[in-house]
């Protein structure tokens, strides 16, 4: 009994406030109507202002035909509300019910445009973009509005923040709240340290821009906007040594793929390769040409084009080095110097080829899409492809490690590293056991080539921006051992990155280069020293 007493108070209720609502809905839109009519910029800038804040089914299409110029106003006068029509082809529409219309186009005109209605249209599809559906749209806006931090968005704000079920989304409509309230002149000194409070947790130069206005001068508000500022500076150096470290370890995994391959010919085997550089340049063109084949002939496998080029690229390398190391090095074995002068000459061979077949300009090598993007947490931005680059560096070496360690290569390989005359007369061929070496060192840089293709530009001269830094490398770790590559590769890519803002690109690499030899003076073996043939007795 109670329940249907009850009932029949709120539908009697209801008959009585919607005459009322209905009139204060008429007249907010007769208002907004009378103001995008008017000949005043000014009266119609502040009606989208008010008509983004409204809201309701029929502002959106309002909004974007006015940023159109389809928004019609007929010029007589005296109708309440003005009568406005959307223009959509040669048919119109009212625009305040959405029903069709059929006005006489001589007696329309043009709702009236300029730099300010502009800025206020952008601003209420910003705010009417809080309704939409998408989580995604709906966080764009809170951004939008934020950026803009207009007090005039805090009731739509406000209604949005009520009917938000996103906990995401939730947050940024929070921040841009908070935001508007900074911008707000009559907003209290309570308001003010709330908001200040939630920008903290936000962080980011916008916010530290915009919260230090606010930290001049005595009283509750500037201390807290002092203290917001302190918190916010050090969270951006903490994202910024972060930003850092994973930039550094990207360069690092580069290093450590070009140098791989570098510590077997040139730390197991004892040859110095001028020529490195350039098989990683060879693999970087085998990159290439697959991806072109691939797209031509098999475009349903575009997206996995970068998988099939790494096989490739070992088998062309590795290939090479074999060639390389059967008709050239192993007349050279003990004979470093003129290995190195061989090798020099070969590489110049190996560019002036490459420039014949492909041009001497720049080849393009495109990231598929999955390799694109970025991840954001936080302040930290991590690069999909730069990603992608560290995970594969990482496979290269276990792969590399078990190859070395668990196969009948690896272990004839470290025989004859450890003891030539010995392996030799237990019936292991040597000589191809080199020739081997040398290829599965030329493979592994060919699969440098192909991380290296993702992230800079391929061209002959390629290979000559890695080959001293992957002596470097192998050097400073200790010749022949991947473990000391690794360390090394990692080391002087995470330093360089810390060098670069303060000393550039190239001051860095010098510094970087006199504590490698101010090391190597303490310690000629480097970090972790092996014994290999250079050492045998």
């Amino acid at each position: 009994m109670r329940r249907r007493i009850l009932a029949v108070r709120l539908l009697l209720a209801c008959l009585v406030l919607a005459p009322a609502i209905a009139r204060a809905a008429d007249a907010s839109i007769s208002d907004v109507a009378a103001g995008l009519a008017s000949p005043a910029y000014d009266d119609v800038a502040t009606a989208v202002e008010r008509l983004g804040v409204l809201g309701g089914p029929r502002a959106a299409p309002i909004v974007e035909a006015l940023r159109h110029r389809d928004l019609f106003a007929r010029s007589e006068a005296g109708q309440v509300p003005p009568p406005l029509f959307i223009r959509s082809g040669q048919s119109y529409t009212d625009a305040l019910t959405g029903q069709s219309a059929t006005p006489d186009p001589a007696t329309l005109r043009p709702v009236r445009m300029n730099n300010r209605v502009r800025g206020a249209v952008a601003s209420a599809e910003g705010m009417l973009q809080l309704a939409s559906p998408d989580p995604g749209s709906r966080s764009l806006a809170a951004d939008a509005i934020f950026a803009a931090h207009d007090a005039s968005a805090l009731p739509a704000l406000d209604r949005a923040i009520a009917g938000e079920q996103d906990p995401r989304v939730r947050t940024r409509l929070r921040q841009a709240r908070a935001s508007c309230l900074l911008a707000e002149p009559t907003a209290t000194t309570q308001d003010k340290l709330a908001a200040i409070a939630t920008l903290k947790q936000r962080g980011g130069l916008d916010t530290l821009a915009q919260v230090g206005g606010l930290a001049v001068g005595e009283g509750p508000v500037a201390k807290a906007a002092r203290n917001a500022i302190a918190a916010i500076d050090l969270n951006l150096r903490l994202w910024s040594f972060a930003q850092s470290i994973f930039y550094g370890l990207s360069l690092g995994s580069v290093l450590l793929l070009a140098a791989m391959g570098l510590a077997i010919t040139f730390g197991v085997m004892g040859v110095i390769n001028m020529a490195h550089g350039e098989l990683v340049m060879i693999g970087a063109y085998a990159t290439y040409v697959v991806q072109q084949q691939v797209a031509a002939h098999l475009p349903a496998l575009a997206p996995v084009g970068i998988l099939i080029a790494i096989p490739a690229a070992f088998a062309v390398s590795g290939g090479l080095g074999i060639l390389i190391e059967r008709s050239l090095i192993r007349f050279l074995y003990g004979r470093p110097l003129e290995t190195l002068l061989a090798t020099w000459g070969l590489s110049l061979i190996l560019q002036q080829a490459t420039r014949s077949l492909f041009g001497p300009t720049n080849v393009g090598v495109s990231s598929p899409a999955w390799m694109s993007g970025a991840i954001l947490i936080g302040g930290l931005t991590i690069t999909l492809n730069r990603l992608a680059i560290i995970v594969f560096s990482g496979l290269v070496m276990a792969a590399l490690m078990a190859t070395l360690r668990a196969t009948p290569l690896g272990l004839r390989m470290r025989a004859v590293t450890q003891n030539r005359r010995m392996a030799a007369s237990m019936g292991i061929r040597t000589p191809w056991i080199d020739a081997l070496t040398f290829g599965l060192g030329s493979g592994v840089a060919g699969l440098a080539g192909v991380a290296v293709s993702q992230i800079d530009n391929v061209s002959p001269n390629l290979g000559q921006a890695y080959i001293i830094d992957s002596f470097m490398v192998v050097v400073f770790g200790g010749v022949g051992n991947l473990w000391g590559t690794l360390v090394g590769a990692l080391s002087l890519g995470v330093l360089n990155k810390f060098l670069e803002p303060f000393a550039g690109a190239v001051l860095g690499k010098i510094v970087v280069l006199i504590a490698i030899i101010a090391f190597i003076q303490r310690r000629p073996r480097g970090l972790f020293p092996v014994r290999g043939r250079a050492v045998e007795t």
